[in-house]
């Protein structure tokens, strides 16, 4: 049973990208700080901003890279060397556009499906890909001419708000992903949709 060490919200840094859906990740780990009082602050020797805290029970480290998505290796391979974390102890959260809004999924290892996030992450872990992947479902925009100025567009309403409420889902269950109860996560998240 492997416990995770390390959550990763993945995003691009500063104020015109906070809203934007393709920082649903960060949005994640700042809903997990919040909800269990960890404070976070930017450490320049890992590029982005850190807490350590107690998540029912598990101590983990939380990481916002504050470099731009296609970088985010940079910030995970920083932090993951110098505390000796293993990418199977790591969980990304990003953001994904194959499921929909009010979804959300773990899974273990895999590609990068086009991510650029996921990409750099890979090959900063020695294109290891063993890590956990928390995905928050964002929709397509039905053309993949249009994609990047969809993950870099905000949500809808009601899909900002199904997006909400499937990283509330989330954050219910955290302590378990931590701790190490992946497969029973996998499938409560599996029969999770929040309405759009």
């Amino acid at each position: 049973m492997t416990r995770i060490k390390l959550i990763v919200g993945l995003g691009n840094p500063g104020p015109q990208y906070s809203q934007t859906r393709h920082n649903a990740g960060a949005w994640y780990v700042n809903a997990i700080a919040n909800s269990f009082s960890i404070p976070l602050s930017l450490e320049t020797k890992f590029f982005g901003h850190v807490g350590r805290g107690n998540i029912d029970g598990n101590d983990c480290r939380l990481l916002i890279p504050n470099t731009f998505m296609n970088l985010s290796g940079k910030s995970v391979g920083a932090i993951a060397t110098f505390y000796k974390i293993l990418p199977d102890e790591i969980l990304v959260a990003h953001d994904e556009l194959d499921i929909d809004p009010g979804t959300v999924k773990l899974k273990k290892s895999g590609g990068h499906g086009g991510h650029n996030g996921l990409r750099d992450i890979i090959s900063a872990l020695a294109n290891c890909r063993d890590f956990y992947r928390l995905r928050i479902g964002i929709g397509h925009p039905g053309d993949k001419s249009q994609v990047t100025n969809f993950v870099l567009g905000k949500a809808q309403q009601n899909e900002q708000r199904a997006i909400d409420e499937s990283i509330d889902e989330a954050i219910r269950h955290t302590g378990d992903i931590i701790g190490g109860q992946h497969d029973k996560v996998m499938q409560h998240m599996h029969g999770f949709r929040a309405e759009l």
